[in-house]
């Protein structure tokens, strides 16, 4: 009887925090997506240029450039030349394309995927070629790359989000969700995986897939009293 009790109790607790946290049943199966480019990463295609999370330069902007994510850096950005074809992690539906409110000029692309997240597009080159409701499949071309200013000339980069679908109001670390060899990827790029750190806490939040997930326009999460590198303010 108490071994049955106990077999219960276990299964219930299971169920409840599969029901409370989705991400949790999707890892079963491993990551859900994949990389928004069809080929590997390398000086002729794109190169990792900041991660998601508490990197030492959204930590250094958290206040202006980073103040919307809780000071935090809150896509991965990938270098890749003006024009490059970028592709859907996954099958989705077309939710948004220009979106104001979303910024990543000069042009963005959000995509709704049926388990709870949406992937978002910012930096691209011209508006997608996408209606609102259209449905797309997981490597389909669905944009091209382009810069901040732009222009082509400067900054070339992918800034790849996901959220929640719908709200569209929290972020959360593309690492986990991602299908991709990560530590490889990350041994390449200008910038690196550098991550500011708290001297009170200095092992929180070092490491590519133990960043922070974010709820857009709350309060700082990264606000240090003795940070390193040493603060810009």
């Amino acid at each position: 009887m108490r071994v049955r009790l106990l077999i219960l109790s276990v299964l219930f607790i299971l169920f409840f925090s599969l029901e409370l946290n989705p991400a949790l049943a999707l890892q079963e199966d491993g990551p859900p997506f994949s990389l928004p480019f069809a080929e590997p990463p390398g000086p002729d295609t794109w190169l990792l240029v900041q991660p998601y999370g508490n990197t030492i330069s959204a930590y250094n902007n958290r206040r202006s450039t980073y103040g919307a994510g809780q000071g935090i850096h809150f896509g991965v950005d990938r270098s890749a030349r003006c024009g490059y074809p970028i592709v859907a992690i996954g099958d989705g539906v077309v939710a948004k394309v220009d979106a104001l409110e979303h910024g990543a000029a000069p042009h963005n692309l959000m995509i709704d995927h049926a388990n709870g997240y949406a992937s978002f597009y910012g930096h691209l080159l011209e508006r997608p070629n996408l209606q609102v409701g259209q449905r797309v499949s997981r490597g389909e071309v669905v944009a091209k790359g382009g810069d901040p200013e732009e222009t082509c000339t400067s900054r070339p980069h992918l800034h790849l989000e996901i959220r929640t679908a719908g709200q569209y109001n929290r972020a959360f670390n593309p690492i986990p969700l991602i299908d991709a060899d990560w530590d490889t990827i990350a041994l390449s790029g200008p910038s690196g995986p550098g991550f500011a750190r708290d001297l009170q806490d200095p092992r929180r939040w070092q490491h590519l897939g133990d960043q922070p997930d974010i709820a857009f326009w709350g309060p700082l999460l990264n606000n240090y009293s003795s940070p390193w590198p040493p603060d810009w303010d």
